[in-house]
């Protein structure tokens, strides 16, 4: 495939600066502190870990780069962190953008161009790199080289440029709008599943040791247990509480002072807050229990589609009190119960 660059000078460095700079919070520099650095301290995912340590080694031994790798699962359970520790155990760097960020294909084009002998290139969003864009990545990935257009009508010549080795590591939420001549050239797939309370426990108890925050097993079991699964949410839960301690108490976080401030927080002992529980209210009291359309959820609750469905759905139906059908989506017995109401019919059923 053959593109043409004539509508504008190649930029390199510019391309660059705009791909793989952003703004952090004081609270993001806190997050890429806690982050691990290399498998052995990564706590977790022990399926994905196993074997991306044997396709480690085995790229090693040989003295290859690793082969492409696609990460996917639900936000905030490590597919970043994946990708800096894919760098780090393979002695490269780690360059950063995302799919949204890459607009046209000359920025996807300036980026490959710059990347140095074995550099291991992260996209977060993958599945929303546009098309044009994507095929710039088929020969990229299989064939280390890109085609480009140089100049305009008779002048214009075609340009065969020759990338060096590189591991491209995709991340995405939403492995399924990934296109299939994309997906199939990741050598690599791994998938993410939510943390247990057991293994979510131990990250927040590395987190405090690592912030300095004194905390007591039953409270950061307590945290643990209201994350939803997802170590960035403990993390954040864990800053949260902190705050609580050194202010409303002595600055130990015990079980009393976490279930206190997850309690003015609004998380409740399963994890739900404020907008789950509006959420699934919404349904109930406006469609029955439904089943209900996506959007017209979101309309309701004034959210976007992606976000329910990105965010919220996937914890609330694998706690068991959402169910998507081909009609629409159903709010569940137990989540009836959970909210403290009547589930429809059960007087009926009882006598």
């Amino acid at each position: 495939m053959s593109i043409n660059f004539s509508d504008e000078v190649f930029g390199e460095e510019e391309s660059e600066a705009v791909l793989l700079t952003a703004s952090y919070t004081e609270e993001d520099l806190q997050e890429v502190g806690l982050r691990p650095q290399s498998l052995n301290e990564y706590i977790g995912q022990e399926k994905a870990k196993d074997n991306l340590s044997i396709f480690l080694e085995g790229a090693r031994r040989r003295g290859e780069p690793l082969d492409h790798v696609l990460i996917h699962g639900p936000p905030g359970l490590g597919k970043t962190t994946l990708a800096a520790i894919i760098a780090n155990e393979m002695g490269s760097t780690l360059r950063k953008t995302s799919g949204p960020a890459i607009e046209k294909p000359k920025d996807l084009a300036a980026l490959l161009t710059n990347l140095e002998e074995n550099d291991v290139l992260f996209i977060d969003e993958i599945h929303r790199i546009n098309r044009a864009v994507e095929e710039i990545l088929y020969p990229a990935m299989e064939d280390k080289h890109i085609d480009i257009i140089w100049g305009q009508g008779p002048t214009a010549a075609s340009v065969n440029l020759k990338l060096g080795n590189f591991t491209l590591v995709g991340a995405t939420t939403r492995a399924g709008q990934l296109s299939s001549p994309l997906r199939d050239r990741f050598g690599i797939e791994l998938k993410l599943d939510m943390y247990t309370n057991a293994e979510l426990q131990t990250i927040v108890e590395r987190s405090a040791k690592l912030l300095s925050i004194p905390i007591e097993h039953d409270g950061a079991h307590e945290i643990a247990s209201r994350s939803r699964g997802t170590p960035r949410i403990a993390n954040r839960l864990l800053r949260r509480v902190r705050d609580f301690a050194e202010v409303k108490s002595d600055g130990v976080i015990t079980l009393a002072v976490a279930d206190d401030a997850l309690g003015r927080l609004e998380i409740d002992k399963t994890g739900l807050d404020s907008i789950d529980r509006r959420l699934l209210k919404s349904i109930i009291d406006n469609y029955g229990g439904g089943p209900v359309g996506l959007e017209t959820i979101a309309t309701t609750v004034n959210e976007e589609a992606i976000t329910i469905e990105d965010v919220y759905e996937p914890y609330l139906m694998q706690q068991g009190f959402l169910t998507r059908t081909p009609r629409g989506r159903c709010v569940t017995r137990k989540a009836y119960e959970h909210l403290g109401l009547l589930y429809p019919g059960h007087e009926q059923m009882t006598l």
